[in-house]
């Protein structure tokens, strides 16, 4: 359902996402200038301050870290990015990442509305591709959702990536930075209840282990109990997260975090009768004896780095994941909505997941040519084994006026079994070149091996893929004045696109300027770009196989502020995508624009805090988010939505110097638009919710 491709293509749970999570490569200090770059005593320090306290305290990142492949000052750095940090995540009171990224520059959420299985956000008109300290999660549609209280920030860089994360689209990449100990004594714990009726709680501490240091720990975790939106949800979730980092030396630091994640969340309707207007909260068609939705993983993620001396260094990072999941609805699936009955089907999937991939790299900084040089080469290797059962049978229909339910099927036929292999390994080189700190120019290759072997156990069939693929980017920063720089790329996207064809591949050329105000807080970023992907992918009906038919384009424009100036704090967003389908096939729908894919995008929030009234600060925040609309598909003729604009409010006030009590209001006016739809049926996009919390920090 990628807005990217022009017709779907229809590989099971095992095959594509299997590929895909094995992919990426870590790259520390590719585009660090020397200054910033050295690896004593100082570079772990500021590596922490980057990405735990200081995200507490600010909404304006002035470093981002993408698990080290794409580090340093974000002036310095040749492609357009953004840092929502935990600061902001917590003044907006967003708990899902969609939520997270819904007041970034290039970002569009929320395009299945009711249907919330996963997160689902795109880039540039693509989806984006998800990572974890660098690590490859994958594609966000189709993998877990995840949980943002167990992150210090979420970055987003926008474009193609592939040379510097792994095989992704061309839209752009999100990086999750894990909540790591520090070397100091912290803490806070909450309690939040919500307008549906939901029970939340959750601790976030830590502590130095001994005087000197060299151990710290860390533990993050929340518990749920409650509902969602609609009738019969669930929305209930235990999640724990520790972790512990030894520091022997300056030189050397190793952190292990293990964290489990236990969900049972039913957050979607199943649908309404396309057309119609319907209550959200109190008309249900599914079955409320078949509606579940239940998530599981546990993972250890080990992160190393030391400094040899002498400019070399050293960097590594582990993650083994273990996974299940399972899903049941009974679905509106009604091509004649405007008569007396809604028409359903049952629909489940049953999928495990058991997946390692890690990354060790080597940093040599010195001089060459009058430049500082940073050299940074390395491997990857990486391996899953999946599973992936999926059903699909009738259900009753049920009147619409007063539908009756009729239980939970004894049986649903299974249409697909799928396991897969994977085994993959990658090198990458990346160098930079700075001169003076006012040119610094960065060039990286990759070349990923993947080896995929599906088996399909209904038809007693397997299939092998063996994917070879190199990747570039190119990137060019001048810094006119230190805190103001112009910047231009151009980078390569990848991603396999099934059995028996070529993968899909993708480009870009972008030119940005990005701009620090003196004196102020604050971060000015502005960017054009063109991209394209080619080699997309669809099913042919009539052979059942997988064919190479089309190319789309997307022009656009992204613009990005944020700033704390005083007693405000500001941050705005605008994108304009012109995206066309330049090639696809016997299909039919050249010209047209991509499914899901807006024209323009807006964001602003903004807050202001009155100091010392009365017990202690009060700060009041308004935002907004404007969408001109989409279609819901790549024909361009089965639906759209219609421009609209969701209002977000936020209040806080300080109980005393470290206890606060907040409201976060999303869809304050409670806008109501078909999300994704125009056939079968309809989902609506999330109504008014509010939360309010109480939280002591320490």
């Amino acid at each position: 359902m990628s807005s990217s491709k022009l017709i779907p293509l229809q590989l099971g749970h095992g095959s594509l996402k299997t590929a895909l999570l094995c992919c990426t490569a870590l790259v520390p200090g590719t585009l660090y200038g020397q200054e910033a770059y050295q690896l004593d005593d100082v570079i772990l320090e500021a590596e922490a301050q980057t990405s735990g306290a200081a995200d507490a305290e600010t909404v304006v990142a002035s470093e981002i870290s993408s698990g080290g492949k794409l580090s340093g000052e974000i002036i310095d750095i040749p492609a357009s990015v953004s840092v929502i940090t935990s600061r902001e995540i917590e003044a907006r009171g967003a708990d899902s990442v969609e939520q997270v990224l819904n007041y970034t520059a290039g970002a569009s959420t929320d395009s299945y509305g009711a249907d919330d299985r996963f997160d689902y956000f795109i880039l540039r008109g693509f989806e984006a591709y998800t990572y974890r300290d660098g690590l490859t999660l994958g594609a966000n549609f189709g993998a877990v959702r995840e949980e943002p209280f167990a992150y210090e920030r979420v970055e987003v860089i926008r474009g193609a990536s592939s040379s510097t994360f792994g095989l992704s689209d061309p839209g752009g990449s999100v990086n999750y930075v894990s909540k790591r100990p520090r070397d100091e004594r912290f803490g806070s714990v909450y309690t939040s209840v919500d307008s549906y009726g939901s029970l939340e709680t959750g601790v976030d501490f830590g502590d130095k282990l001994d005087e000197e240091g060299t151990l710290s720990y860390r533990f993050t975790g929340l518990l749920r109990n409650g509902e969602l939106e609609y009738p019969y949800s669930e929305n209930d979730e235990v999640f724990a997260m520790g972790g512990l980092t030894w520091r022997p030396s300056d030189a050397s630091e190793l952190t292990v975090i293990v964290d489990h994640l236990n969900r049972d969340s039913v957050p979607g309707s199943g649908g309404f009768p396309a057309g119609g207007d319907f209550d959200r909260s109190d008309v249900f068609y599914g079955e409320p004896d078949y509606n579940y939705r239940g998530t599981e993983r546990t993972t250890v993620s080990v992160l190393g780095a030391h400094d040899f001396g002498n400019g070399l260094s050293f960097g590594g990072t582990l993650r083994y994941s273990d996974s299940a999941d399972d899903f049941g609805y009974a679905y509106v699936s009604d091509y004649t909505p405007n008569d007396s009955t809604v028409d359903r089907a049952f629909f489940a999937s049953d999928g495990t997941s058991e997946s390692m991939i890690s990354d060790l790299h080597l940093t040599y900084e010195g001089f060459f040519g009058g430049a500082s040089s940073t050299t940074t080469a390395g491997v990857e290797f990486s391996w899953s084994d999946e599973s992936d059962q999926r059903f699909y049978g009738p259900a009753l229909s049920v009147d619409r006026d007063d539908p009756t339910y009729t239980g939970r099927p004894t049986s649903v036929p299974m249409y697909a079994d799928l396991d897969t292999e994977t085994e993959g390994k990658a090198i990458y080189a990346q160098q930079e070149l700075n001169w003076n700190e006012r040119f610094i120019a960065s060039f990286g290759l990759r070349h990923d091996w993947i080896d995929v072997t599906e088996t399909n156990n209904l038809a007693g069939t397997v299939q092998t893929n063996d994917i070879s693929e190199t990747t570039g980017r190119l990137g060019l920063t001048y810094k006119i004045k230190p805190n103001l720089s112009v910047f231009g790329n151009y980078a390569q996207s990848v991603v396999p696109a099934g059995f028996g064809v070529e993968p899909e591949e993708g480009e870009q050329f972008e030119l940005g300027t990005k701009w620090q105000p003196m004196g102020t807080n604050a971060l000015l970023t502005a960017s054009v770009y063109d991209l394209s992907k080619s080699n997309i992918t669809r099913t042919n009906p009539a052979t059942n196989l997988p064919e190479t038919i089309g190319e789309i384009g997307v022009r656009g424009i992204d613009l990005e502020a944020k700033a704390e100036v005083g007693a405000y704090t500001l941050t705005a967003a605008y994108s304009y995508l012109d995206a066309e389908i330049k090639e696809n096939g016997t299909a039919g729908n050249v010209g047209n624009r991509p499914g899901l894919v807006p024209e323009n995008v807006a964001s602003i929030w903004a807050s202001r805090t009155w100091e010392n009234l009365g017990r202690g600060d009060l700060t009041v925040g308004l935002g907004a988010r404007f969408n001109s609309g989409y279609y819901y598909s790549d024909s361009n003729t089965t639906g759209e939505t219609g421009s609209f604009v969701v209002v977000d409010a936020a209040v806080s006030y300080d109980l005393s110097e470290q206890t606060t009590l907040s409201a976060n209001v999303t869809n304050l006016f409670d806008e109501k638009h078909t999300s994704f739809g125009g056939s079968y049926a309809d989902f609506y996009s999330p109504g008014r919710e509010v939360t309010v919390k109480l939280a002591h920090s320490w």
